[in-house]
C-alpha cells in the first residue's frame, strides 16, 4: 500500500531539507544537503560527509549520517520528486 505523498521540485525539497537540518540537534556548521534522489518510495539525501585527511569516516560523519537519514524518514513520508 502506497502511502499518498506530495509531488515537489528538487530545488524546493533541498531548501525544505537544508531549513531542517540546522533545526536538528546534531546539526553542525557546514552541514548540508546538496542533492537528492528518489529510490522507490525513499528519498536520499546527499552532501558533505565530513572525512578526515585521509578519506575516513570521523565522528562528524555519524551525525551526517543520523541527520540524513532523518530527512529521509522525515520527508519521504510527505513528498516525491516531481
Amino acid at each position: 500500500m502506497s502511502v499518498k505523498t506530495e509531488s515537489i521540485s528538487r530545488q524546493a525539497l533541498l531548501e525544505i531539507a537544508n531549513q531542517m537540518i540546522k533545526q536538528h540537534d546534531d546539526y553542525l556548521a557546514g552541514m548540508e544537503v546538496n542533492d537528492v534522489i528518489q529510490q522507490g518510495e525513499v528519498l536520499v539525501f546527499r552532501g558533505p560527509w565530513f572525512l578526515d585527511e585521509e578519506g575516513l569516516p570521523s565522528a562528524k560523519t555519524t551525525a551526517v549520517f543520523n541527520v540524513f537519514k532523518f530527512l529521509a524518514v522525515e520527508l519521504s513520508s510527505r513528498y516525491h520528486l516531481a
